[in-house]
């Protein structure tokens, strides 16, 4: 038992530093480059994001191991994850809109825009060609949900004190957003030796 819960806390700690969706595979770099203004719209979209790929990773393992694979029809996983992750993304963006008002205006285009969110359907896709376990699958959804949301939440405080510095006139702009990404993304995987 102990065995399972370090196996599980390894991969928790994987999914949010070494192997973090966003910073070692870049997937979900468009919302994350556009929502990584101000700190308040990073946080509010990777609550977004870290709840729907917190949930839709084992919901898409329930559908994969349930109906697709035991009637031969994993080649359909594509089209049905993104299916599972757009009725899901609808009914947090409804609740969003009920919760509070000001971060759905907040989020705006971005929050319709996590159903095609890469790295959401990476999330799910990884966790199939790994061969994850449910409580495999539930543990690593939370957890690259976590990774996205602080490497979107710190990218937006280094611009916001980016916002008040002289950056060099050539690196302005989406320059200096990618090279501190990149920055970012050797810190991140210099967690790897800790486990």
């Amino acid at each position: 038992m102990q065995q399972i819960n370090l196996e599980l806390f390894g991969l928790f700690f994987a999914s949010i530093f070494t192997g973090n969706i966003l910073l070692t595979n870049y997937l979900g770099m468009c919302s994350f480059l556009g929502a990584s203004r101000e700190v308040k719209t990073a946080f509010g979209l990777g609550l977004a994001v870290t709840l729907v790929m917190g949930i839709t990773t084992p919901l898409c393992w329930l559908v994969y191991y349930l109906i697709l694979k035991p009637y031969d029809l994993y080649y359909l996983r594509f089209i049905i994850f993104i299916i599972v992750i757009a009725a899901f993304v609808q009914v947090a963006e409804i609740c969003i809109e009920r919760i509070s008002e000001k971060l759905y205006h907040n989020l705006g285009i971005f929050l319709p825009l996590i159903t095609v969110n890469c790295a959401i359907l990476g999330a799910c896709l990884f966790m199939e060609i790994r061969h994850y376990n449910f409580a495999q699958s539930v543990v690593y959804g939370f957890g690259s949900g976590i990774g996205w949301m602080l490497a979107v939440i710190a990218m937006a405080g280094i611009r916001q004190k980016m916002a008040k510095s002289r950056v060099p006139q050539p690196l302005a702009g989406a320059g200096i957003v990618l090279i501190i990404a990149g920055i970012m993304a050797i810190a991140f995987t210099g967690f790897s030796g800790v486990l």
